[in-house]
């Protein structure tokens, strides 16, 4: 989710291509605009597994970034589209082609965050080149497609929590800033399991986000994992703002019964959190499926 010019973009996992969903109001991302602006090609290194696109604004243009294989899984890796239309829904998607991560291992995920006039990105990987424990990694980048110097782990799954279900797993990190502090919110354990909930490492925004040591985890989960009301297994979040400025949002998916796993019956779902007086976010605990909530504030 990204708010620009009084317009809310979102976009999903479909599995078979990108689509973007355009609204002004939240509370009615149902009836929203969409369009499809991008269909992969029949065969290639990127035409099967299109997981958790991303769209990021950076210097006037929009880029669309997305995980996709040639049908192996062994073989995903981040992929990013280009346009410099006004609106992401119209104009002209300039296929960037690979975004190019150091040591070229399997990735998903990927994120970014300017920063102090550096551009960052984070994205869920393997150590190696075979199947296992998914890490956090940091990259720093010349371009919205290009990094430059090594990647970083910053998270590896260490608690209990972050261990359910096989492989361990920490992905889909987003990040949040707020005051001093950065935060980067990220799922946990294998989305197969109920336990998936979300972890958070914390940083100053003065200190040198490459280093592993400035950066903090939260040794519990800040949001779910939760088991009821429609409500299972939550994760892989975003943020957005509400129109007025005065609320601040989480968005994530979760599914409607246990058991269901990393299943297309998972949906999205969003509510309101705070800010302690520390300036850490307060996520709350997910909401039941069948609550009715304010709408957010300024609509």
């Amino acid at each position: 989710m990204i708010l620009k010019d009084g317009w809310y973009y979102y976009t999903h996992t479909t599995g078979r291509n990108l689509q973007l969903f355009k609204t002004r109001a939240m509370s009615r991302l149902r009836q929203a605009d969409s369009k499809v602006v991008w269909t992969p090609p029949a065969t290639g290194p990127n035409s099967r597994n299109i997981w958790a696109p991303e769209l990021h604004f950076v210097n006037g243009k929009w880029y669309l970034y997305y995980a996709a294989d040639d049908g192996r899984n062994e073989n995903h890796r981040m992929w990013v589209l280009e346009n410099a239309s006004a609106d992401p829904l119209q104009g002209e998607w300039i296929d960037r082609g690979k975004l190019n991560l150091p040591d070229d291992r399997w990735a998903i995920d990927a994120t970014l965050l300017q920063h102090q006039g550096q551009l960052y990105t984070v994205w869920s990987g393997w150590e190696g080149f075979t199947d296992g424990r998914q890490d956090l990694y940091i990259a720093k980048m010349t371009n919205p497609w290009t990094s430059e110097g090594p990647r970083i782990r910053l998270s590896t799954p260490e608690y209990n929590w972050e261990k359910e279900g096989s492989p361990d797993v920490n992905e889909g990190p987003e990040f949040l800033l707020n005051g001093n502090k950065i935060f980067l919110v990220y799922s946990a354990s294998h989305c197969s399991t109920d336990n998936y909930a979300l972890g958070m490492l914390t940083a100053n925004a003065t200190a040198d986000l490459m280093n592993p040591a400035s950066w903090r985890k939260s040794p519990q989960p800040v949001f779910g994992p939760y088991a009821g009301g429609g409500t299972n297994g939550v994760g892989h979040n975003s943020f957005f703002t509400t129109p007025d400025g005065k609320g601040h949002w989480i968005l994530y998916h979760a599914n409607p019964l246990p058991d269901l796993g990393c299943s297309n019956r998972r949906s999205p779902r969003m509510q309101r959190f705070t800010f302690k007086p520390d300036g850490t976010p307060d996520f709350g605990e997910p909401v039941k499926l069948d609550q009715w909530l304010p709408r957010p504030s300024g609509e």
